[in-house]
């Protein structure tokens, strides 16, 4: 049977798909214990190395998706459940540019989707986000922009919180247009946000980055959550 969810007196039918978006991705390496302290009880952080952690900030711009045009800042971890289980994401905060998304990724899958100020500039070889919240700046980063990569659609998993229990989101996400950078040139810059101080406390910097990605047309499929 199909499901559906009803988000502010219109049906949402799932799957939900993305079909046309940009996507950037900017990881970094990150200390184990201060990323454990972002995590949430009943997930363990994913070690990349000993006493070393990864983590990415996600930044989306939704051209066409189920859930309207919108765009998406995200702030995740890299998690197992507790015990063993399979690698996926947990996103601290994801602040989005529309009220309908906000609603529907918090009632749909317990994503902690917020309402806040984005505001993106792009050049043909780099794309910058600055994000306010508060009215205050909590960051503004610029990353590089293209490539000429097709990304097969991946399979991937992420994990949240609804009313307390642990859920898993199967989705994926591909596109064309894509490049990965591991010597990328990105400018950071946090502000005095309380999130902007949470992310201090990783000690992000542009010197800890791994990798960034760009996918200039991206695609996704994000299925109905499952209990754990």
């Amino acid at each position: 049977m199909t499901a559906t969810h009803d988000i502010l007196g219109k049906t949402v039918t799932m799957p939900v798909d993305v079909r046309d978006g940009s996507s950037a991705t900017v990881i970094f390496d990150v200390a184990l214990d201060a990323a454990r302290a972002l995590a949430p009880s009943g997930f363990e952080v994913v070690e990349s190395a000993p006493g070393r952690a990864q983590f990415a900030l996600a930044l989306i711009d939704y051209r066409d998706n189920d859930l309207g045009a919108y765009l998406e800042v995200g702030t995740l971890l890299f998690v197992r459940p507790e015990g063993g289980g399979e690698d996926g994401t947990f996103i601290t905060h994801l602040p989005v540019t529309e009220q309908f998304t906000c609603v529907a990724g918090n009632q749909i899958w317990g994503f902690p989707k917020s309402v806040e100020r984005i505001e993106v500039t792009n050049t043909d070889t780099t794309s910058r986000w600055v994000l306010t919240m508060d009215g205050e700046l909590v960051v503004d980063v610029t990353v590089p922009r293209g490539g000429s990569e097709e990304m097969p659609a991946m399979p991937l998993a992420a994990y949240t919180l609804i009313d307390g229990r642990p859920h898993v989101t199967r989705f994926t996400q591909g596109g064309s247009g894509s490049g990965v950078y591991f010597d990328a040139d990105v400018a950071l810059t946090l502000g005095d946000h309380a999130i902007a101080k949470e992310l201090a406390s990783l000690d992000l910097s542009p010197d800890t980055v791994v990798l960034t990605t760009w996918t200039e047309r991206m695609q996704a499929r994000f299925e109905e959550p499952a209990a754990l």
